[in-house]
């Protein structure tokens, strides 16, 4: 291949500044009406994430610390406490211990709610008109608001034990406020109740009360809150058998006792089994069962004065205002979260598997397609030889114009060649009739778009065969002759030639280029051969004018009218065929404002000519077959897993930082060698040099993401009625008059 040699920049325009035109105008409103669903588009990427970024919290992926501090020092805890009772309180500042009185139990209960095992509890305590006392991790009511409304319903009492179940002593006063604070939001969600009762994480008996923990129960005490610890552990998360729990929650000698249990955080059908048991066994012994407020409401605290009468009302305290209203917008967000996280995820393995699906079709047919167009008895029929009308729609490409022209000239097939100018303004059509080219035609009309130009040059065009093409594309000498020999097999009514990038140089170039040969093409030798074509790019394809003119030329319905008339030929019953050999160079977009407009004007023209042609589906002969076949490919490829792509980028990143970060990153590096496998055989079949695939990598974290936000953007103004008029895109002529790029 050679270099494309570059013509000269034009001269820029002096003078006054001249007035915008029509078409720029109303380019600029139709920009000002899509920047609000670009931001939204970005805030629905960013809801999604936020949502991910909630359920990880809940769940304790995401600030979640495993650390429990063990054999630390109590020499600045007060004795008293130390060697007090299991209830903590601090009225008037000063520490205070209470002690369960004898024969009495108190049934506390940690870790729930729990879906499975809190519901069974809460049957038996009803059974045994025993109350208990539950102290709830506030993630754990955010997820299940509904059981601990029935636990309050029925009598019970709760605590807060934290919102991650975190080891308090670690954490900075900022997190141990929030810990408390986001539980009793979810309390005030769930139930409509405060509580004035805690329980840390990991905690026991008064005497394993450190010297890092103690300032946690002292800060807790002065907001009024009174902690919780115990003196009999049934170590039921052991799972030691029915008769072991039972035998170790029963406290010696009549003692009363604060009793610990667990309702989650596990398998629990041993405590299940045990309970009933455990209950019978105490009731036999005499022993009565309250909850911790029972206890403070009938015992002053040892060596105290009078009790405070805000220490003897009941924990709970009804949630108004602020709290309130938090609380269940709190419950309404994890709920949202719970449904939509399981769906994403279940959305991300069927993307994932569509993917893989699509990768690996894609190479078995693009092998098939090559060796079956590529063997040296093929042939579509007798050569066509017969001279074609190659039509150039044209507006403002006095930069490329030339090079286009002078490139078609060269041509090794007989060509006419009708350059349409669509009411250009900055001399495009006098270039074209300057040069004085052989065989070329200038038909000059009003500004009416690209395919009022392209039905223009169909109506003048003196063959029967229209290559269309444009006017910032060059061709290659053999280009048309390849490109028209599919034509003798009659029922062939279109042919989609080979795109190539030609100004690849640059970064956003390469990358393009990267897309070009791997996405493009090789997606249209699998097309090809599955007979359901989506698009015959407009820098490159040829029709029959009888075909054309049947489905009613170019249509103006959409703004991708590539697609819309590749589909509508389909429909019709003509064959849409690729030719690998018939190789264009385009000049792709230089800047990324400029490479978004034209995506999205991709994107969006598909999901409209997707609608108009939806018809398809329920239709017989040739139009549902590629209702029943292509619609569902370009449905399943083209739009539902690239908008539902982003969430592999997402929950990737989200494994990496709060999950396993070498098991994420191994994930996304093997997703990436299934990629590279592809582009490297999609460069091979394309005979292009593989060091363009060095950038792959950084374009799946960079350019990916946009061509995915353009995706998203282009549903939301599908799914909001907006629509745009077709934009020009700046041009460099860049791509010269040679036929390759380095």
């Amino acid at each position: 291949m050679t270099t494309p040699t570059t013509p000269p920049p034009a001269p820029s325009a002096r003078g006054r500044r001249r007035a915008p035109s029509r078409m720029e105008r109303a380019a600029g409103r139709a920009a000002a009406l899509q920047r609000p669903r670009v931001l939204l588009a970005l805030l629905l990427l960013l809801a999604l994430t936020c949502v991910m970024l909630l359920d990880g919290y809940l769940r304790a992926e995401v600030g979640g610390d495993q650390r429990v501090r063990t054999g630390a020092s109590a020499s600045d805890v007060p004795d008293a406490v130390l060697d007090g009772g299991p209830i903590l309180t601090f009225p008037g500042g000063q520490a205070t211990t209470v002690s369960v009185p004898d024969k009495t139990i108190v049934l506390t209960f940690d870790d729930g709610p729990d879906p499975t095992w809190t519901p069974k509890v809460l049957d038996i305590l009803e059974k045994y008109d025993v109350p208990g006392t539950f102290f709830l991790v506030g993630s754990m009511v955010a997820r299940h608001p509904g059981i601990v409304r029935d636990m309050v319903e029925q009598g019970n009492e709760v605590g807060v034990h934290t919102f991650t179940h975190v080891d308090l002593s670690y954490q900075s006063q900022a997190r141990v406020t929030r810990e408390i604070e986001q539980t009793q939001l979810a309390l005030a969600g769930a139930a409509g109740i405060t509580t004035t009762l805690f329980r840390a994480p990991y905690s026991s008996q008064t005497d394993a009360i450190d010297n890092y923990s103690w300032p946690v129960y002292e800060s807790l005490g002065e907001d009024g809150y009174t902690s919780v610890f115990i003196d009999t552990d049934s170590d039921d998360w052991k799972r030691p058998g029915v008769s072991k729990i039972v035998e170790w929650a029963t406290p010696e000698d009549g003692e009363g006792a604060s009793v610990l249990f667990h309702d989650a955080g596990g398998e629990r059908s041993q405590t299940i089994d045990a309970l009933p048991k455990y209950i019978e066994k105490m009731k036999a012994k005499g022993y009565t069962f309250t909850t911790v407020s029972g206890v403070m409401a009938d015992q002053q605290p040892a060596g105290a004065g009078p009790t405070d009468e805000q220490d003897l009302q009941a924990a709970h305290h009804e949630a108004t205002g602020a709290t309130l209203y938090e609380g269940k917008a709190l419950i309404a967000a994890v709920a949202v979260a719970e449904w939509t996280v399981p769906a994403l995820s279940a959305g991300l393995v069927i993307v994932g598997v569509a993917v893989m699906g699509r990768f690996a079709m894609m190479l078995v047919l693009a092998r098939r397609h090559h060796r079956q167009r590529n063997r040296r008895r093929f042939s579509w029929g007798p050569p066509v030889t017969g001279p074609v009308s190659v039509i150039v729609p044209a507006y403002n490409e006095k930069e490329c114009i030339e090079a286009t022209l002078r490139s078609l000239a060269r041509s090794t097939h007989p060509v006419e060649i009708v350059v349409v100018d669509d009411g250009s303004t900055d001399g495009t059509a006098d270039i074209a009739e300057s040069l004085g080219l052989p065989g070329v035609r200038v038909v000059r009309q009003a500004n009416a778009g690209k395919p009022a130009a392209l039905n223009n040059g169909v109506r003048h065009a003196r063959y029967d065969i229209v290559v269309m093409m444009d006017g910032d594309t060059v061709f290659e000498p053999d280009t048309v002759r390849h490109l028209v020999q599919p034509f003798a097999d009659p029922s062939v009514g279109a042919v989609a030639g080979n795109a190539k990038v030609g100004n690849r140089r640059t970064l956003i170039g390469a990358w393009q280029h990267i897309e070009y040969v791997m996405g493009f093409n090789l997606d249209r030798r699998m097309y090809d051969l599955l007979r359901c074509m989506p698009t015959i790019p407009g820098a490159i394809g040829a029709f029959r004018r009888e075909a054309v003119l049947q489905v009613g030329g170019m249509s103006d319905d959409t703004l991708a009218e590539d697609t819309d008339i590749t589909i509508a030929l389909h429909r019709a019953g003509w064959r849409v065929v690729y030719e690998e050999h018939a190789r264009a160079w385009t000049e792709a977009p230089g800047s990324l404002g400029q490479l978004w407009s034209q995506r999205y004007r991709w994107s969006y023209g598909t999901m409209q000519a997707l609608w108009k042609h939806r018809r398809s589906l329920t239709d017989k002969g040739p139009s549902g077959r590629f209702g029943r076949v292509g619609m569902p490919l370009v449905v399943l490829f083209q739009v539902v897993t690239p908008v539902f792509a982003p969430l592999i980028d997402v929950f990737t990143l989200y494994s990496m930082l709060f999950v396993d970060f070498r098991a994420a990153l191994l994930a996304w590096l093997a997703v990436l060698g299934v990629q590279l496998v592809c582009a490297a055989y999609a460069f091979r079949l394309d005979r292009e040099k593989y060091r363009y695939l060095l950038m792959m990598p950084l374009q799946q974290l960079a350019y990916r993401q946009m061509m995915y936000l353009v995706l998203i953007h282009s549903c939301v103004t599908a799914l909001t009625g907006g629509r745009l008029r077709w934009q020009k895109l700046k041009r460099t002529g860049e791509v010269g008059t040679g036929a390759g790029a380095g």
